[in-house]
This record gives C-alpha cells, structure tokens and sequence, in this order.
C-alpha cells in the first residue's frame, strides 16, 4: 500500500517536513545517534524522555550532556508544530487547536475529556482529498499527507496538557490526568497516508521507550472504506479499533455522500471490514453522520441494519453522528425524533446502536471548520 492512494480526488502537494526523532523507529534512532558520534545507550535515552516523560526539547533532558543537547536538538528535534488558535468548551473539557506546520500548511486536534477516559482526536493529513460533501475537510481538499512525527506530537502535546492542566475556569473534573484513548478521526483519510499512519499506531501502542504505551484496543482508526488498507490492516494484526465511515446503506446514495464508494462499493467495504473482524475478533464500529431528509429515512435504517447484521453480525456496532453542519452548506442535523427512529429500527434488525455524545459545536469542532475560518 503506497503512502498516498492514486485516488480521482487529487494528489497531495508534496512537501516534506524535517526529520524528527519520532519519525525513527528503533534502528532508526540507534543509527542518527551513532551520527552524531554519541554512545548509542542515547538512544533509548532519548526515546525514554520523548515517549516516557512527554519531552521534546533536548535541552530541558537533565540527564542528557549539556555539550550534546544544542546539537541533538537541531538534528533530532526540528519545531514540527505551532499552535496558532486554541478553543475551549465544556468548561475546558473539550479543546480544539489549530496547528501550523514549518510549511505552513494547517489541520486540528481536538482533546476531549470525560468522566471515565481522555481521547485525543488527530488528523493524519492536511486536508482530505475523499470529497465527502458534507464534511468541512473534505470541502477544502487535501493538501499533504502529514509525517509519523506531525502525527505523534499531536498525541504528545495533548499527552502533556492532560498532565499539566490546572487553573482558574477549568472545571475540577477537567484538571490533570493521562491520556487514554486515541482516535484518527480528525482531518484526512488515514488509510490513504497508510504507512506513516501504521508507523503512529506502532508507536502509540508499543511500551516506553518505543512508544507512548496507549492499549490498542483503545486506538480507534478512522476509513471512508478504502477495502484493500482495511484487510492489509487487518493483517497488520495490531488489533486496534476499525472505525467505517459508513454513512449511507445503498450504493446509489453512498455514491454521492463518500464518493470512494464508486471504486469500493458498500458491499466490498463490508466485506473488508468483516475480513478485519474476522482476523482480530474485535468489533468494527460503523459511523453514520444522520443528515436530515438525505439519509434518515425509516426504510434506510432497516437496510442499514439487515445489511450489517448479514455482514458482521454481533461484530457490528452503529455509531449515530448527530451532523455538525459547516457555514453555508445545505446540509443540517436530523430532529430527535427522527434520530430515535432511526436508532429503534436499527436496533430491531439485532444491531446494536448508540448516538454518538456530540462535543464542541459552538468552538466549530466538526473536523476542518477551524483550519477553514483561518
């Protein structure tokens, strides 16, 4: 699988970020601290205080030499990202932060914290080139893939500000604590950026020094349904969380609203996901963002749920998104009403199906509406 998918919607601009220690997997980091003439134990040193301790400045590493710690900055540890907009809600249990690459290019994360986990929501691109209407991201189109080191310091810094957090207008309950939960589903198609995003996983999920130690099973990857990366996913045997951004049960709708599905029609999207099921015996969660008067009709929950039922069985999970509709789209939330029906008949089909806790909406937290307003 290419780190980018010859897809109809347009190429990446290809710009490529500085090299960064976390960029480097285990050999990689013996060898670039063998190039700077350093006893190769900094390795793991150095991997200890990244993914153990949350440390990216060499300089702030005490128990790095200070004579090494200018050099080992500058060649292992570039300025990757710039927070240049912050916004909190929910009494600061929910933040969304704008970040600028060296290249300039833009894409969020949004850290959401609740009462029995802190997940952290990362983009593995700049942009999306997947066209999904209805999605802000997919309306500005895809920019870059982002590096395993963009993608790790987004996972980082939240990592840190759960430690650190503290002071006047943060709820007691949103002070402090660890990061536990990961999910890529911010901005970009992870399966199109495919190895870097597998290099992220492995990395998020290995054990310090590797990695940052997070359960996989609380790592939850994100797809429009690229068929061929969700079996080589499978394969991968990590074990991490499938999500499918399902959104529609008939080709002729889900043609229009997630227009990979010209190439992986809804039926080749689940039979990957069931191969995924299969391989690792965890249960795929299928996303459906509920749109009023587009696919919320009675008739579709029940082909939504025959279908999945026939498919993958109890290994299926329906995650209901209440749409957050962007500035200007045609596109609106459906009543309750309606989302309750459609919940009641999914769930008559022997699927199971919840609505999804929806966070953020005043802070424009629907992936790519803050990189959209600037």
């Amino acid at each position: 699988m290419p780190d980018s998918l010859p897809l109809v919607f347009g190429a990446p601009r290809r710009s490529k970020p500085p090299r960064h220690f976390a960029d480097l997997d285990d050999s990689g980091r013996a060898a670039a601290v063998a190039g700077l003439g350093l006893p190769a134990f900094r390795a793991k040193q150095l991997a200890n205080q990244y993914y153990g301790r949350f440390t990216a400045d060499p300089r702030q590493m005490t128990d790095l030499p200070a004579a090494v710690r200018d050099q080992v900055s500058e060649a292992l540890f570039p300025d990757l990202l710039t927070a240049v907009r912050e916004i909190e809600t929910d009494a600061g249990e929910t933040r969304k932060l704008l970040w600028r690459a060296v290249d300039g290019t833009s894409f969020e994360s949004v850290l959401m914290r609740y009462a029995d986990r802190n997940t952290v929501c990362i983009s593995s691109q700049a942009g999306c080139g997947m066209a999904c209407p209805f999605c802000a991201t997919g309306q500005g189109g895809l920019q870059r893939n982002l590096s395993t080191a963009e993608i790790l310091e987004q996972v980082r810094a939240a990592a840190v500000e759960l430690r650190d957090r503290d002071g006047d207008g943060i709820a007691p309950a949103a002070r402090g604590g660890r990061l536990s939960n990961i999910v890529f589903m911010g901005m970009g198609e992870p399966l199109a950026n495919y190895n870097r995003v597998i290099a992220a996983v492995r990395r998020i999920i290995a054990p310090p020094p590797d990695g940052f130690g997070i359960s996989a099973r609380s790592v939850t990857v994100s797809t429009v349904g690229l068929a061929p990366a969700i079996r080589k996913l499978a394969d991968e045997r990590l074990n991490v969380t499938l999500a499918l951004s399902l959104h529609a049960p008939d080709d002729e709708l889900r043609d229009t609203l997630v227009p990979v599905n010209n190439r992986w029609k809804v039926s080749e999207a689940l039979d990957a996901a069931r191969h995924y099921a299969d391989v690792t015996g965890r249960r795929v969660s299928i996303e459906y963002a509920l749109i009023r008067d587009v696919n919320d009709q009675p008739w579709r929950a029940e082909l939504l749920g025959k279908r999945l039922h026939g498919a993958l069985g109890p290994l299926a999970h329906v995650n209901v998104i209440p749409l957050n509709p962007t500035p200007g789209s045609e596109w609106d939330a459906s009543p309750k009403p309606t989302e309750r029906e459609f919940v009641r008949r999914v769930r008559e089909c022997g699927v199971s199906c919840t609505v999804r806790d929806t966070r953020g909406r005043e802070i424009a937290a629907a992936c790519g509406q803050l990189a959209a307003e600037g």
